[in-house]
């Protein structure tokens, strides 16, 4: 995949229309089968030069953390917030990812003039706010956004991981992986496995820590 560095014409353009104090929002761990799902918002300040930027994924581990480091450093302001497996899997993935979202602008401090989100609508935020399609590519206060997110949730499933190593999530972060799902045949759930994330063809018999799927063989 080729990187698209992340420009601020679309800040630009608002700013121009009166909105000084603009946040991005993304989010990350929206398809992973364990862990939450977190939400950054960010508030660049105008003059705070970020060369390079990029959406989350499409960076190094170390670039992400010098990134974060500057961003934290220096944004006018920054705010991370989760959803829980628990709190996934009872309202689903979906509305969770919104609610991490808006609990992250919600955070802010100072409050933004403007939101601009990644791909969606935040439902019941009292500020005004826009889609930006592919935001985290197009957008730098966006893919600011995903990078502080991104970071934090990596560090917390590294704390995981130390907790409890079995499943490897200082590696795959809770996504499925192959040694993801052959941990899972292995030891069943782990306490921050969403209970919703069940592949039926894979997870019909996996309720009980050690009982596993026909089609899955345990790792040796």
């Amino acid at each position: 995949m080729t990187k698209q560095r992340a420009r601020r014409n679309i800040e630009n353009n608002f700013r121009r229309d009166g909105y000084l104090s603009i946040a991005g929002v993304d989010e990350v761990g929206r398809g992973c089968l364990a862990g939450p799902v977190t939400a950054g918002a960010v508030v660049l300040d105008v003059g705070l030069r970020l060369t390079g930027i990029c959406d989350s994924k499409q960076l190094t581990a170390l670039a992400r953390e010098r990134f974060y480091g500057r961003i934290t450093r220096s944004a006018r302001a920054w705010a991370v917030a989760s959803c829980s497996p628990e709190e996934i899997d009872r309202i689903n993935i979906h509305q969770a990812t919104l609610l991490a979202m808006h609990r992250a602008v919600s955070a802010l401090d100072p409050p933004p003039d403007l939101v601009l989100v990644d791909a969606f609508r935040i439902p019941n935020l009292a500020l005004p706010q826009q889609p930006v399609p592919q935001g985290d590519r197009r957008c730098t206060c966006i893919a600011a956004a995903s990078i502080v997110a991104k970071v934090t949730r990596d560090r917390e499933m590294a704390e995981w991981h130390r907790q409890d190593p079995r499943y490897g999530y200082d590696r795959h972060k809770g996504y499925s992986t192959a040694d993801h799902l052959a941990a899972m045949a292995r030891f069943g759930y782990s306490p921050i496995h969403r209970r919703s994330f069940r592949p039926p063809s894979l997870f019909d018999t996996m309720d009980e820590p050690g009982v596993l799927p026909a089609s899955i063989e345990p790792a040796e």
